[in-house]
């Protein structure tokens, strides 16, 4: 591992792609150092129980507990539960493991005995041994409606039930409007101490935005010190995982980094780009922003410290301030 100063990372994501570089990141820093927020507008509630998908995502990978194979839920599952299900017709289309629902069954738990989602998220996180700090970027319920040619669907509904094939025209975050950024996300992007924003390679219209679009987020971004950096979720036109690129073209945007970078506008100081997409990077530097070219694909943890030590070493050159103090 590497050694760091005593300075602080923010980094916000959504689901698989935004925890991949959360593990790189937390690879490579002290425990103490990296704080990831996380999005909770994919949060739902089935057969009576409270899932936090992107949340519980970034716990299974940091702890080391996630299915590689499979690319979401834990490792050595069964499915006895959604099995006795199936044979009593109910509904099986969103698959929980048995693992899995132990997770959710000590989040409905505790919710409905009085704690918030905050506190819920914080028992977890010590019940899998997961050192960083994770947040829900909210204690408030923002849900994601995505609208198609079909009408409004829950996020996870057009998500997983209908495997995104409804046209999207559009999205709403139902109480985004209400909701209050979670506390300690609030007093980080305050914090003198704080050296890097890093926005992961997750969805920007799903994953990122209604964590930026929480009231007053935005306004703290812009006048936060430290440099604020996004990684691409697009690749040689394509989104490596989810409906990002889909979405793109229902949108009537162009499938490129350089439209993501047009999409988080004046927010970011730099840009990060996967190596394939180089002749981008003129474009992107025409929006004002430091680009960064470098591999950004993450298929093993060889891969995601490599990326994260080149984004990190990049908030470096941006803010003059040292991060990495070597091996």
């Amino acid at each position: 591992m590497i050694s760091t100063k005593n300075t602080k990372i923010l980094a916000l994501s959504g689901g698989v792609g935004g925890a991949k570089l959360a593990l790189g990141l937390a690879t490579i820093t002290t425990d103490e150092q990296l704080t990831v927020v996380v999005n909770t507008a994919d949060d739902f509630e089935h057969l009576g129980l409270s899932i936090s998908p992107d949340l519980d995502t970034l716990l299974y990978t940091l702890a080391g507990e996630s299915n590689q194979s499979q690319g979401w839920g834990l490792q050595g599952e069964s499915w006895q539960a959604m099995n006795m299900l199936s044979s009593f017709g109910g509904e099986t289309w969103f698959q929980l493991g048995d693992r899995d629902l132990g997770t959710h069954l000590m989040r409905t738990q505790a919710l409905r005995q009085g704690q918030n989602l905050t506190e819920v998220t914080e028992i977890l996180r010590q019940g899998f041994k997961v050192k960083q700090r994770i947040l829900p970027m909210s204690d408030d319920p923002v849900r994601t409606q995505v609208n198609t040619i079909d009408g409004q669907l829950p996020f996870q509904h057009y998500f997983v039930r209908e495997r995104c094939e409804p046209k999207v025209t559009g999205f709403y975050f139902e109480g985004l409007s209400q909701a209050k950024a979670q506390a300690e996300f609030v007093a980080l992007l305050q914090d003198p101490e704080l050296a890097a924003v890093v926005i992961c390679p997750s969805n920007p219209f799903v994953s990122v935005a209604p964590m930026l679009n929480l009231s007053g987020v935005k306004a703290l971004l812009q006048k936060c010190q430290a440099p604020i950096v996004a990684v691409s979720p697009i690749v040689s036109g394509m989104a490596i995982k989810g409906p990002a690129a889909k979405m793109m073209n229902e949108l009537n945007m162009p499938c490129t980094a350089v439209a993501v970078a047009e999409y988080y506008g004046d927010l970011l100081d730099g840009f990060v780009i996967d190596d394939s997409d180089v002749k981008q990077a003129d474009d992107i530097a025409q929006l004002g922003l430091e680009v960064l070219v470098t591999p950004t694909v993450m298929n093993n943890l060889d891969d995601k410290v490599a990326l994260a030590k080149q984004v990190l070493t990049f908030c470096e050159t941006l803010q003059g301030e040292e991060l990495l103090c070597g091996q």
